[in-house]
């Protein structure tokens, strides 16, 4: 297996997009947003305390935010922290995934996902669209539960919790209409967000967003088809070599002085 594998995947690209997603352990990891995650009973670990984690952060470090114009803007920031967000990593760019399928996880077969998806069903970090599941962040989780999707677009509108959103909404997008339609608030959806920082610059990175109690079924849907090629763990060293060739690198997927100093170290280092 070389990085050739990656380029192998043919698509109109008058029509469609492809993104990309790496998992070093293709047994391990699953297509969710690392707020969904559950422990071994099947308790959701963070997703009951949603709203609390976003305004924490916000508080706490409340001057990295002041750029952000939508709450969209700040989970992708979030997610770049590190912190439990709605959102899934996925990247344009297939030698940047393949780098995250190989760097760890050395006694497991990795995987590179190919997402291919229409065009005009990708959002962008202003669409309104965006604007609703994002802001689902700021409802705690036992008003998100009270949502009813399942009533019709008027009546859907006139719930106490829908305003409640709505009003969160409009603090970013003043005339923003409350007409919802009910089925977005369950969608996943992918969004280009704006290169805010070095690292979704070097990352290539786009996202998935998830709407209320989202799943990506596995094996693609109507509007996200998904692909998938296994990298063996035996392959993993050689493909990293040839991606440092091609300056895929610790340094250049995390272009933070701390991490360029380990690489060049480790590079360097004496071995016998």
């Amino acid at each position: 297996m070389t990085i050739d594998s990656v380029f192998s995947f043919k698509h109109d690209t008058h029509t469609h997009d492809v993104f990309y997603r790496g998992h070093s352990d293709k047994q391990k990891y699953k297509l969710e947003p690392s707020l969904f995650r559950k422990d071994e009973l099947g308790n959701y670990l963070y997703l009951e305390k949603e709203d609390i984690l976003y305004r924490e952060l916000i508080v706490s470090n409340s001057s990295d935010f002041l750029s952000d114009s939508y709450t969209l803007d700040r989970l992708v920031r979030m997610q770049h922290y590190s912190l439990p967000t709605r959102l899934l990593d996925i990247t344009s760019n297939p030698l940047i995934a393949l780098y995250f399928t190989c760097k760890s996880s050395e006694e497991s077969n990795g995987e590179v996902i190919f997402f291919k998806i229409q065009k005009d069903e990708i959002k962008y970090y202003d669409s309104d669209t965006a604007s609703c599941l994002a802001n689902l962040a700021k409802l705690p989780k036992h008003e998100q539960n009270k949502i009813n999707t399942g009533l019709e677009k008027h009546e859907f509108n006139e719930q106490p919790v829908i305003k409640r959103l709505v009003h969160f909404i409009r603090e970013e997008k003043p005339f923003f209409e409350a007409q919802i339609e009910p089925n977005d608030l369950k969608k996943v959806i992918c969004v280009k967000s704006k290169k805010s920082n070095e690292r979704i610059t070097s990352q290539s990175g786009a996202f998935l967003l998830f709407g209320i109690d989202a799943a990506l079924n596995e094996q693609g849907t109507e509007n996200i088809q998904i692909y998938r090629i296994t990298i063996k763990k035996e392959s993993k060293q050689k493909i990293l070599a040839e991606l440092d060739l091609l300056n895929i690198n610790e340094s250049s997927v995390f272009p933070y002085i701390e991490n360029s100093a380990k690489y060049v170290a480790q590079k360097y280092k004496f071995k016998k």
